[in-house]
């Protein structure tokens, strides 16, 4: 236990150091160079009995955003936070707001915690409500022993992968044209190859493929088959496995998976009145690495990994967008009420009025000008998204009462100062949604 706690204090001074590095915008050589350092540190820390669900957040360049833009970012990845602490996960390595990737490592049975991870990724995209979705899976395994059985060299498997990676967006007869032209590929090899990468449907295709005579010859590909055939049983009893579709296309570039691939798409753009065509592919992405880790750990133990990353950007680019196409305002501060004036000479009674709501544990502001126009407060609002004015104004105080505005409908109505507070709890007390 000594040891492990002396590695693990290891591992968050190096996490510390890459942080610094990267905030002082080291050279990308001295960066790669001590994140490889704290994988190694990781690595020997080596899996615990308990299930490991961690989350990673992934640094980037700093970049000035509008409020609108941030807080559009706040919400998707409030949605996003919420469900990896929903299945559990720890926040590791932290240093900016960055959270998109979700990871599990250990030695567990087959497709359980690949199945999870495919949930996850379905309660994410339901939750930010995009639009509909489907999620392709497939298996590196499944592919490698295909190539085989079609007659690629092996040599060939990856710039062929690659090209096959490509059918979602262009025609099987450009991707073969690819391959034959420019990869130097047979033909009777790339049309073997057509007859497999354009099928794709659900557990029927697995067991279709299970039985076929040629595909059948690879232990490989009986291997990934059959895992995927037992991951449809986990889907089905997650009740996603509508949202999921084997594709025998999916190839995923990276050369580190070692099992099941995973990819969700944007089935259609967000079909509503005045909004434009979306074209942003690929929402979210993962699978199994199980070579990775073991890469960095000096004894060569393995720790197998299962994961997936939301495309962040992506979903940002289509929440802007649809509420830029719908006129729709996005609140850029979690103020719930602005305390506000009718006349002039009436800072005094906003201030008693603001302190008296935050003592009440209510956000508020109110503007730093001794006299604001009543127009230009409205119009603050109404820019920033808050909900709500309290109007007061000489009559107000003369009748003991608030002018409780809405900003969106406009209506105002009379409250009694000491129901105020109440009031403006009952009004704000709903769950936002992301849009």
């Amino acid at each position: 236990m000594a040891e492990r706690a002396a590695l693990e204090e290891l591992v968050k001074l190096q996490g510390e150091r890459v942080r610094g590095l990267k905030q002082q915008k080291a050279s990308a050589e001295l960066i790669e160079e001590e994140v490889a350092k704290l994988l190694k540190l990781k690595a020997q820390l080596g899996p615990d009995e308990s299930k490991q669900k961690f989350v990673l957040k992934t640094p980037k360049g700093t970049r000035d955003y509008s409020p609108r833009q941030m807080a559009v970012r706040e919400k998707v990845f409030d949605v996003i936070i919420r469900c990896f602490k929903r299945h559990g996960a720890e926040v590791i390595d932290t240093p900016v707001f960055e959270l998109k990737d979700f990871d599990i490592a250990g030695n567990f049975d087959p497709m359980i915690p690949d199945a999870e991870c495919l949930k996850i990724m379905c309660e994410i995209l339901s939750s930010l409500q995009i639009g509909d979705f489907l999620v392709k899976v497939n298996d590196r395994r499944i592919l490698d022993g295909m190539f085989a059985i079609c007659g690629v060299s092996d040599s060939k498997f990856r710039t062929i992968c690659s090209s096959v990676d490509k059918l979602d967006k262009v025609s099987w007869e450009e991707v073969k044209n690819e391959m034959v032209g420019e990869k130097g590929l047979a033909p009777e090899v790339a049309d073997r190859i057509g007859d497999y990468v354009q099928q794709h449907g659900g557990v029927s295709l697995v067991e279709q493929l299970l039985q076929d005579p040629k595909l059948s010859q690879s232990k490989q590909a009986l291997e990934g088959l059959g895992d995927l055939k037992l991951l449809f049983e986990y889907l089905t009893l997650f009740g996603i496995d509508d949202k999921i579709s084997f594709d025998l296309s999916l190839a995923r570039g990276l050369d580190y998976y070692t099992g099941v691939i995973y990819e969700a798409v944007l089935l259609q753009t967000p079909a509503q009145a005045g909004e434009e065509p979306l074209g942003v592919g690929s929402v979210a992405a993962g699978g199994r690495y199980d070579g990775l880790v073991g890469m960095f750990d000096p004894k060569g133990r393995k720790v197998p990994c299962v994961g997936l990353s939301i495309g962040v950007e992506r979903i940002f680019s289509i929440v802007e967008q649809r509420l830029e196409a719908l006129e729709e305002k996005v609140r850029t501060t979690e103020t719930q009420v602005l305390v506000a004036s009718a006349q002039k000479k009436l800072l005094e009674e906003r201030l008693k009025l603001v302190s008296e709501l935050w003592d009440a544990g209510i956000k508020a502001e109110l503007l730093y000008k001794k006299n604001p126009k009543l127009l230009n407060q409205l119009q603050y609002c109404e820019e920033a998204g808050i909900p709500l004015v309290a109007i007061i104004g000489e009559q107000e105080l003369k009748d003991g009462v608030i002018k409780l505005r809405s900003v969106t409908s406009r209506e105002e109505v009379d409250v009694r100062r000491e129901d105020l507070v109440e009031e403006i709890k009952r009004r704000t007390g709903q769950p936002l949604c992301i849009c």
